[in-house]
């Protein structure tokens, strides 16, 4: 059996389109699928839809509602963690990913001797300067980061029963569900597809969201930061000592005859501005370390309920 799971959040618009895309989906795998809605704290009309919805559904269904909004990576590691199926898979329910994909990716995970296949986009309608955002976000994130993480990102996958299991053992509060899954290695695939346009709503992936995102990303996979700023505090000791040897030699003979008020207080402000900013960046990585040690649970379901299933 296939689980598959979809963290919802503010997509009322979308989920009668995406009950019966399930449907279907039931149909073209022979009833032999679970699906497990997990709803993230959505503030909408969400999980009031699919508790009156789901019970008519001929298709197995589990649904969730955490207590808050957790992020939809917590959400979906919540669905893996109650999912019931020998594979499972991630859909986003704003519709924007090929439905169909799943049932390619289902066949891929029984066919080949696999653990994960990763969903590739080979293009997205999107408006140019969400695209030229990704691209270059992703490239950065290929260049230094994760070097085998895909141009374009992941927003679909599906894997083994023993992959989710070791997926799961991977408790860090602030961090990467997609880093996390190439860095578990593990044998793995590709599918490709077209990202479609959102037709329903709008997208909760908001500019403060993708800034944390990346924040956790990096600090979670790489001292990236903490290198390039020890490379400009060295390089900028080099160009200071250098600087001072050069105001000496300038004292000594004669040519400075006014105290260099205006450049002290430019180094002064300078030198204090990279001092605050490497303070900031070691204590981004001394802050996810408190986190990951209170030990407080990921996400916390407040409801569970089941639905369907064979008579």
């Amino acid at each position: 059996m296939l689980t598959l799971v979809i963290p919802v959040y503010r997509n009322e618009g979308s989920l009668p389109d995406l009950v019966s895309v399930i449907d279907r989906l039931d149909d073209q795998l022979q009833q032999n699928l679970e699906v497990v809605f997990v709803v993230d704290g959505s503030p909408d009309n969400c999980y009031e839809l699919l508790r009156k919805d789901l019970p008519t559904r001929k298709f197995r269904s589990q649904l969730i509602l955490l207590s808050r909004n957790f992020g939809s990576f917590m959400a979906i590691r919540t669905g893996f963690q109650f999912g019931n199926g020998d594979r499972f898979a991630v859909m986003a329910a704003d519709l924007q990913e090929p439905p169909e994909l799943i049932v390619e990716m289902n066949s891929v995970l029984m066919s080949q001797e696999v653990d994960v296949v990763v969903g590739v986009r080979e293009g997205r309608d999107d408006p140019l300067l969400s695209r030229l955002a990704s691209k270059a976000f992703w490239g950065l994130y290929r260049r230094y980061v994760v070097p085998e993480i895909p141009l374009g990102g992941v927003d679909m996958f599906a894997c083994s029963k023993h992959f989710r299991d070791t997926l799961l053992t991977l408790e860090e509060r602030h961090s990467s569900l997609i880093a996390q899954i190439f860095w578990l290695g593990f044998r793995r695939t590709t599918v490709t597809y077209k990202r479609q346009k959102r037709e329903h709503g709008k997208s909760a992936w908001t500019l403060r969201k993708k800034i944390n995102y990346m924040m956790d990303s990096v600090f979670a996979f790489t001292d990236l930061p903490i290198r390039l700023l020890t490379r400009v505090g060295a390089t900028g000791s080099i160009l200071a000592f250098l600087f001072g040897l050069m105001v000496v030699w300038a004292k000594l003979h004669g040519e400075i005859t006014v105290p260099g008020y205006a450049v002290t207080i430019l180094m002064i402000t300078l030198l204090g501005s990279l001092n605050l900013m490497g303070l900031g960046i070691v204590g981004s990585y001394a802050w996810r370390t408190y986190e990951n040690t209170k030990n407080r649970p990921l996400a916390i379901p407040m409801r569970v309920e089941q639905f369907g299933g064979p008579a």
